[in-house]
């Protein structure tokens, strides 16, 4: 059998947000060419790690078949992605977790594996893919020695996941800024356009 996880990595999926651009809609939980977008990401992902951790704050019985671990945010009110990030650095088991959100469903195991690739050139800082001029806070790597640092960072008030890795001394990937993988479905008209449906 050929050896396809990646050492040393736990993934995290990111499925916590209130969902406002879909209208309140679980986004992981919407349909994108007949599947979950969640569904998307755990296909390539799974294969990946040992340890699959999706962050949701609500429909939990449906998450869990996607993953090793569900975390949720311990602050109400939806604070934004670092919170989730926050909560799987707090439960990854892995020396580094890598970051993607979960309405990403065009990325691919060729991207995975080089972003984990270029993490490991600089294995105690932070790596975040980037496009030109355009940060992608969302699609990163985070070595779990540095998590004391980033909860630092939240109870001083810190939100940005992308303002706090930038302070770590986060490295780039970087990427076209046409490169298709990256596209976020993330509102009912690009999924329309993609796909021809918007319901779930």
């Amino acid at each position: 059998m050929i050896k396809t996880r990646l050492p040393s990595c736990s993934i995290l999926l990111l499925a916590g947000g209130r969902g406002s651009r879909m209208g309140g809609q679980d986004k992981g939980l919407v349909i994108w060419r007949g599947q979950p977008l969640v569904s998307w990401l755990h296909a390539v992902a799974r294969p990946l790690t040992d340890d699959l951790i999706i962050s949701c704050n609500r429909n939990h019985q449906q998450y869990a078949d996607f993953a090793d671990q569900l975390v949720s945010d311990q602050e109400r009110d939806f604070p934004g992605p670092l919170a989730g990030i926050r909560a799987g650095l707090a439960t990854a088991r892995n020396q580094w977790l890598m970051v993607l959100p979960c309405d990403a469903p065009l990325i691919d195991r060729p991207l995975l594996t080089s972003l984990h690739e270029a993490a490991f050139r600089a294995p105690e800082r932070p790596l975040m893919l980037r496009q030109g001029q355009q940060w992608q806070p969302l699609f990163c790597m985070i070595p779990l020695s540095i998590a004391p640092f980033i909860e630092m960072a939240w109870q001083n008030g810190a939100r940005s996941n992308r303002d706090v890795l930038l302070g770590l001394g986060a490295d780039s990937l970087e990427l076209s800024p046409s490169d298709p993988r990256l596209a976020n479905l993330n509102t009912p008209d690009l999924l329309a356009r993609t796909s021809g449906s918007t319901g779930t």
